[in-house]
């Protein structure tokens, strides 16, 4: 999320090309299907036709998207409200397999005792990613989803989290909460399963209460809304 710079270099082309046609959602919802095919992942038939809105929405956004340190149970009900069911919850948190979490997100879960849901050599080696307690606000400190192939798309992340060896507090919720757990057993066991399960619940995620005409506008620059 911190890439919007792509984003707007995007629409900046299209508009040099078909101006007024292609909104910056279709261009972000575009966008994470190609980088999941770039990734080693699946080909998802993504629709377009997004309008964009003509404000800002930052407090819904804040207050609706769930949160890392959020229990299950809340983080279930929040994807449940736009149509995603448990097992495409489990398959959307999947999108965990590639990227990086920054170290302020991770040291609760290592200072000052380490959490014992985590695999102590895995502890130790985030403790090499992570040395301080108190993390450089301004120092790129991270450490990567899955260390062994972290920009490959695959299953390895439930995996991993089978091995208690998952950064965020969601991710070993998704092993210890009964509801959640028989699908990430079934995700590690079968990569072509969770691919297929990804793309029918990023489906419904993308198609979750478009805008369309008078409701929005095909902004021209995707940062502010038009004059």
């Amino acid at each position: 999320m911190r890439n919007f710079k792509y984003i707007e270099t995007i629409k900046e082309a299209l508009e040099n090309e078909c101006p007024n046609i292609v909104s910056c959602a279709d261009i972000v919802a575009l966008s994470a299907r190609d980088g999941i095919v770039m990734l080693g992942g699946p080909q998802i038939e993504i629709k377009t036709g997004r309008w964009d809105s003509k404000d800002s929405y930052l407090a819904e956004v804040e207050s609706f998207l769930p949160n890392h340190n959020d229990s299950m149970s809340l983080v279930l009900s929040r994807f449940n409200s736009v149509g995603v069911d448990t097992q495409g919850t489990v398959a959307l948190l999947g999108a965990h397999t590639v990227g990086r979490v920054h170290c302020v997100n991770i040291v609760h879960r290592l200072y000052p005792t380490v959490d014992p849901t985590l695999d102590p050599d895995f502890a130790n080696y985030l403790k090499t990613r992570c040395p301080s307690p108190q993390p450089d606000p301004k120092a790129v400190e991270y450490a990567r989803n899955d260390h062994i192939n972290p920009m490959v798309w695959d299953n390895l992340y439930y995996k991993n989290i089978m091995s208690n060896k998952g950064l965020l507090i969601v991710d070993q919720q998704l092993v210890s909460d009964p509801t959640t757990y028989p699908f990430v057993e079934k995700f590690a066991a079968n990569n072509s399963y969770f691919n297929d399960q990804f793309a029918k619940s990023l489906i419904i995620l993308s198609e979750n209460n478009p805008l369309s005409g008078d409701q929005g506008e095909i902004r021209k620059v995707c940062r502010h809304v038009n004059k």
